[in-house]
């Protein structure tokens, strides 16, 4: 009889615990599904100016649904031929109410043999995962 009794104690504890398991397996699914469906920053569009000192103007357009101070594009970068990055900037503050928006990175002087950049920006959250912007510079 105390065999029976252990038996079916040790049942109940295993259906409370698969209810804990499929209760976790179900929330993990749903984080994992969220950040895989979520928005990437990304660039959309880049104007490119040569001044006769021969630095260059970055103006780059990014559109990010920012979710405020959590989840919000903080840069881009231009990067060179082999992905070295040439120069950045950092976006202090979330862009909640201003999509897509355009910044400018400028005074970047560049090596003389880049002939052309790509230009890509990046989430708090994701990453550098949104699509990316290829822009031949202007030589003069």
């Amino acid at each position: 009889m105390l065999r029976l009794m252990n038996r079916t104690r040790s049942f109940q504890y295993m259906r409370v615990w698969d209810k804990r398991v499929s209760i976790i397996i179900v929330m993990g699914s749903l984080v994992f599904a969220s950040l895989v469906s979520a928005d990437p920053a990304d660039v959309t569009n880049v104007h490119v100016e040569r001044y006769a000192s021969g630095r260059y103007s970055f103006a780059v357009t990014v559109n990010h649904p920012d979710e405020g101070w959590d989840h919000y594009a903080d840069g881009f970068e231009v990067l060179g031929a082999k992905g070295e990055r040439l120069t950045r900037r950092i976006l202090r503050h979330p862009h909640v109410d201003e999509q897509p928006f355009t910044r400018i990175r400028g005074g970047v002087r560049l090596p003389e043999t880049v002939g052309a950049v790509t230009v890509r920006a990046r989430c708090s959250v994701d990453g550098f995962v949104g699509k990316k912007v290829g822009v031949v510079l202007p030589t003069h």
